[in-house]
C-alpha cells in the first residue's frame, strides 16, 4: 500500500481540506496521513474564519509523520503565510519525498482570501520548484503569471511560464473558461497535451481543486505516467461531481466513494 500525506487547511464541513484529501485517498486506495495548517470555520455557504497553525508545528507534524512513515507522495493545499511556506519548503528539501502535487489555494469558493497577498511570491520562490505537478486554476495562473488568461492560446502561455519558474508540471484548469468548455491544460515543459472536460451544471462542486489534487498524487505515487494519472483523476472528479451531494444551503461537496456506495447499493 501506498502512502500518502496532505499539507493542507482543515474545512469544518468535511467537503474540502484535509477532509476531502483523507476521503480522496481511501477511495484511491492508499493510506491517508496529514499535517493540518490551518483550522478553517467554514461550511457550504463559505468560511468566516481561519486559524494559521504556527510554523513550528507545521514543521513538527512533517517530522513526526517522515521519521517514522515511508511517505509516497505528497499533496500540498492551503498555506495561507510566508512563514508557513517556508517551513513546509525547508522540511520537505530535508526529507524529500518522491511525489509532491502543489494545488497553490488561493482563494475559497465563497470569495474568503486563503493566501495572504505578502505569501505569493513566497509560494512562487519555495513551492513551485519543489513541485512535480502544479494545479492553478485559472484565477491562481494568473496571480502567478501576472497577466490575464481569458482563452486557450493564454493558458499556454501560463504554462509555459510556470515551468520557467521551477515546475517538473503543470495542470493549468479551464473550469473559469467562458463556455461550455472546461477543458485543461497539461505541460511537462517539453509536451503540451489539452485534456477534454464539459462543464457540469451543478452547485454541488465545492472541494472539487482539493479532491483532483489529492487523486493526481495517489495516481502519481502508485506510478502512473502523468498523462494518464491526470486523465484517471479528471475523470474520477469528473464522476464526484455528478454525483455531487446536496448537503446543506449552499455548495455542497463531492461525492469521494461513488463507486464504493454504488456496489454497496448505498443511495444518497
Amino acid at each position: 500500500m501506498k502512502h500518502l500525506l496532505t499539507i493542507a487547511g482543515s474545512d469544518s464541513s468535511g467537503g474540502a481540506g484535509i477532509q476531502a484529501d483523507l476521503k480522496t485517498f481511501a477511495a484511491h486506495g492508499v493510506f491517508g496521513m496529514s499535517v493540518i495548517t490551518a483550522v478553517t470555520a467554514q461550511n457550504t455557504c463559505g468560511v468566516t474564519a481561519v486559524q494559521d497553525i504556527e510554523p513550528d508545528i507545521i514543521t513538527a507534524q512533517i517530522d513526526a509523520v517522515f521519521s517514522d512513515i515511508r511517505v509516497d507522495g505528497v499533496k500540498i493545499g492551503m498555506v495561507s503565510r510566508t512563514e508557513s511556506i517556508h517551513a513546509i519548503a525547508e522540511a520537505l528539501k530535508k526529507w524529500k519525498p518522491p511525489v509532491i502535487v502543489v494545488d497553490p489555494v488561493m482563494i475559497s469558493k465563497s470569495g474568503y482570501p486563503l493566501l495572504q497577498r505578502s505569501a505569493c511570491d513566497a509560494l512562487i520562490k519555495e513551492l513551485l520548484p519543489l513541485a512535480t505537478l502544479l494545479t492553478p486554476n485559472l484565477p491562481e495562473a494568473e496571480a502567478i503569471c501576472g497577466f490575464t488568461i481569458k482563452i486557450e492560446q493564454d493558458m499556454e502561455r501560463a504554462a509555459a511560464h510556470i515551468i520557467s519558474l521551477g515546475a517538473k508540471a503543470v495542470l493549468v484548469k479551464g473550469g473559469h473558461l467562458e463556455g461550455s468548455r472546461a477543458d485543461d491544460y497539461l505541460y511537462d515543459g517539453k509536451e503540451g497535451t489539452w485534456l477534454p472536460g464539459t462543464r457540469i451544471q451543478t452547485q454541488h462542486t465545492h472541494g472539487t481543486g482539493c479532491t483532483l489534487s489529492s487523486a493526481l498524487a495517489s495516481n502519481l505515487a502508485k506510478g502512473m505516467h502523468l498523462t494518464e494519472a491526470v486523465k484517471a483523476a479528471k475523470d474520477y472528479v469528473t464522476t464526484a461531481i455528478r454525483h455531487g451531494i446536496a448537503l446543506g444551503k449552499g455548495h455542497g461537496p463531492t461525492h469521494h466513494f461513488v463507486e464504493l456506495w454504488n456496489k454497496a447499493g448505498i443511495r444518497v
